[in-house]
């Protein structure tokens, strides 16, 4: 395949101020070109290559920390950010007295700081064994590879993919896998690679060792149910990099299939959907987002139904776009969210 070495832009992006930005020269595939000005600027529209964040953002360390509460952790922390000639750009702590820990994001940026990205890991290793704590490292430059799992509806999916276009999701989509062929032509229309294992009681142990085999090969670091209609396994789940589903109805109510039917047959007056990382126990994970919508003795069931859709893509976007920022924290079965 060719490949090209070219300064860029990012399509559907409002003109900005770039001059302080790092244009570095981009290897870019043939294929993810749109078109090109009279300038010969090049505009990009790609799934897999988003760039928004590094163009208009500096980059930034995000240090994710869990540890016994006790007096002096925030300034101990932000000390060591200033020692290290770091400015920080946000900083958000919580206290959990029921539990006695203390949670804690911190952002600064990296423009300037004394240490390398190899550095600052080695030392918050230190510091977590210092404060008898857990902690995560990451870096806002980074977009991870998601695979995003589909089944026979494609609402959840095409706004994921739209939200990435126009470089509001930070992700790259090298695989969209399913057990149905419904949505194949979608996804070739978009260029993106669409993957269909079957799945039945007798073989299903068979189908998630080729998923896995599959997620293994595309390297994914998450994994996105935009409804796909399938009970994954304890052992699969061991498996694999975090997953994020969206359920069709404000947990934990109105469980199983069917929920909108049911929603309207006791007459509710608010419908939801709800956005949680997965567990072994069945629509019972840590909780990341959920999103209401009124209804009202007027509404039929085809209402409900385009109404819910309308919450499970703003719950499952919201849901993603906080973890890829890494402003979610789970501890005891729950969430804290920095946002």
């Amino acid at each position: 395949m060719l490949l090209l070495w070219c300064r860029f832009l990012i399509a559907d992006l409002p003109e900005a101020d770039l001059s302080g930005c790092d244009l570095r020269e981009t290897k870019i595939e043939e294929t993810q070109f749109c078109g090109t000005k009279l300038d010969g600027t090049i505009f990009l529209r790609s799934f897999s290559f988003q760039f928004a964040r590094n163009l208009l953002n500096k980059t930034s360390c995000i240090l994710q920390l869990i540890c016994p509460d006790k007096a002096g952790l925030v300034s101990e922390l932000a000390g060591w950010v200033t020692t290290n000639n770091g400015n920080i750009l946000h900083a958000d702590h919580h206290t959990d007295s029921e539990a006695g820990l203390f949670l804690s994001r911190i952002e600064w940026d990296l423009d300037g700081f004394a240490l390398n990205r190899q550095s600052i890991s080695f030392q918050v290793q230190e510091l977590t064994k210092r404060l008898n704590g857990e902690a995560n490292v990451h870096f806002s430059d980074h977009a991870p590879r998601v695979a995003i799992f589909v089944g026979k509806q494609s609402h959840c999916m095409l706004d994921l993919l739209w939200r990435i276009r126009s470089g509001e999701l930070l992700m790259e989509v090298p695989i969209v896998i399913s057990n149905h062929q419904d949505l194949e032509s979608i996804c070739t229309e978009l260029g993106v690679n669409y993957k269909c294992i079957s799945i039945n009681k007798d073989s299903k142990s068979d189908s998630e060792k080729k998923i896995l085999q599959v997620l293994k090969n595309e390297n994914i670091e998450l994994l996105i149910l935009a409804k796909y209609m399938q009970i994954l396994t304890g052992s699969f789940i061991e498996k694999t990099p975090p997953i994020i589903n969206i359920h069709h109805s404000f947990l934990p109510a109105f469980k199983g299939s069917h929920p909108y039917h049911k929603a309207w047959e006791r007459g509710v007056k608010l419908i939801g959907a709800t956005a949680h990382y997965v567990t072994e126990e069945l629509d019972d994970g840590p909780i990341i987002e959920q999103t209401i919508a009124h209804v009202s003795h007027r509404d039929e069931i085809a209402d409900l139904i385009r109404k819910g859709r309308d919450t499970e893509r703003i719950s499952l976007a919201t849901a993603v776009r906080l973890h890829l920022q890494r402003k979610v924290m789970v501890y005891r079965g729950r969430t804290a969210i920095f946002d």
